[in-house]
C-alpha cells in the first residue's frame, strides 16, 4: 500500500494530500530513510512522523484499504510519541 494512502486510512494524518506534502518535505521516515508519498508500506515497517510540534514513531501492524474510524488504531502500534517545544524567538 502507498504511504500516503496508509497514513490517511489509519488516520495518522487526516488527509492524503497533507501526507503527500509532509513526505515531499522529508518529514516522514520509513524504516530510517526519508520516504516518498508512493513508497510501499508493509507490515512490520517503522514510520517516524514529524509534524507540528510532535514526533511520532509507529510500527505498521496491518494494511487495510478501508476501516472504520473506531478501528483505525488497530493498524499501527505507537512506539513513541513526544511533543517538542518550539521557540519562535529569533
Amino acid at each position: 500500500m502507498r504511504l500516503d494512502k496508509y497514513l490517511k486510512v489509519s488516520r495518522l494524518i487526516k488527509r492524503r494530500t497533507l501526507a503527500k506534502e509532509l513526505a515531499d518535505a522529508k518529514r516522514i521516515e520509513l524504516n530510517g530513510k526519508a520516504a516518498k508519498p508512493a513508497a510501499e508500506v508493509n507490515v512490520g515497517d517503522t514510520l517516524v512522523l514529524r509534524f507540528m510540534n510532535r514526533i511520532m514513531e509507529v510500527e505498521v501492524i496491518s494494511l487495510e484499504t478501508s476501516i472504520r474510524k473506531s478501528d483505525a488504531k488497530s493498524m499501527y502500534k505507537v512506539i513513541s510519541d513526544e511533543r517538542i517545544e518550539i521557540d519562535f524567538d529569533f
